[in-house]
């Protein structure tokens, strides 16, 4: 009897246990339903229709610097089709994802750089920015109905000193070929270095990966080289630009650029330090992205803004990537604070 009675009270525990735990709803977004909502958002665009996407009442998006409802943003006019490339960035602990990700506007082939943050299933914020044209600025005009549009590099932009897509040596061989040729139209799958799953031994913790990715809007400020603030990049690190290599063993941009760490940052003398947002931490794949901007410091000039993926691990950055194109001044911190 008194055996029947303990098994009897055990069976009631777990089953009030069990009970309450699936009545409670999960809010939580892991990594593969954060991954979704940027799927989710990218397919809407194709299907041009953004009525069935789960939006908090919250919701703020801006399109290239711009605010505006999600069914006024160009892209969902704009969008015919995804043409293959993505580069996803996923912060479960912020809930927050992006992606870099190559979009068709018809024939055109778009620079499109996507950012998501999650709470309770529903999209909070969303922030978009395009880049067109193909060039390092990345600035054609933009399609009717679809927004503020870049222009071309202005003279004061910087050139390449920043970095996107498969890098030297181990990139897959779809992916731009070494030296400064490349562009986004070679831009046809993520590169091996940024898809590598560090050993959970290799991974740095996310207060030190955002400190070592900072190392390098500090080396711009500073407007010497990388080395002068301890950058620590590895040995064979490269940094591509939409597409087109700007730094790495393989470059033939100039012969500075072989070496990242020592390559001249000079002309930031001029340009001035870049304000820097760090957007997200991916730490299961120990990737950091930034947000950067930097260019004219004068009311109708130009800046130049970065998206910049930085693969860290071992406590080194082994790669960097980045899509860019540029803004008016005013429109610098993107919409966002």
């Amino acid at each position: 009897m008194k055996q029947t009675s303990i098994f009897s009270a055990l069976m009631a525990v777990c089953v009030l246990g069990g009970t309450a735990s699936a009545a409670k709803p999960s809010t939580a977004c892991d990594r593969e339903c954060l991954r979704g909502k940027v799927s989710e958002l990218l397919y809407a665009f194709v299907k041009h229709d953004v009525s069935k996407l789960q939006v908090a009442p919250t919701l703020r998006v801006t399109e290239d610097a711009i605010v505006k409802p999600l069914a006024e943003v160009g892209l969902v006019k704009s969008v015919t089709g995804l043409a293959g490339y993505r580069q996803d960035i996923i912060d479960e602990r912020a809930g927050v994802a992006g992606a870099h990700v190559i979009v068709n506007e018809g024939d055109a082939r778009v620079l499109l750089v996507a950012r998501v943050k999650v709470m309770n299933n529903a999209l909070t914020e969303v922030e978009l920015v395009a880049s067109r044209g193909g060039g390092m600025g990345g600035g054609a005009p933009r399609p009717a109905g679809a927004g503020p549009g870049g222009g071309a590099v202005p003279a004061a932009a910087p050139g390449p000193v920043t970095g996107a897509g498969p890098g030297p040596g181990p990139g897959p061989a779809s992916g731009p070929g070494p030296g400064f040729g490349g562009g986004p139209n070679h831009l046809a799958a993520p590169s091996e270095a940024l898809s590598y799953a560090p050993r959970p031994e290799q991974l740095n913790s996310r207060a030190d990966m955002i400190r070592i990715a900072l190392k390098y809007p500090e080396g711009l400020g500073n407007a010497r080289n990388f080395a002068a603030v301890n950058a620590p990049f590895a040995a064979d690190a490269y940094r591509f630009e939409n597409g087109t290599q700007t730094a790495g063993p393989d470059c033939t941009l100039n012969p500075g650029c072989k070496d990242i760490t020592t390559q001249s940052l000079q002309v930031f003398e001029r340009l001035g330090k870049p304000m820097t947002r760090v957007v997200a931490v991916d730490e299961r794949m120990g990737i950091v992205w930034l947000r950067m901007a930097w260019g004219v410091q004068k009311e109708g000039g130009d800046q130049l803004c970065v998206w910049e993926t930085f693969k860290i691990y071992d406590g080194k950055i082994h790669a960097v990537e980045a899509f860019m194109r540029t803004f008016p001044i005013e429109l610098r911190n993107g919409g966002w604070e």
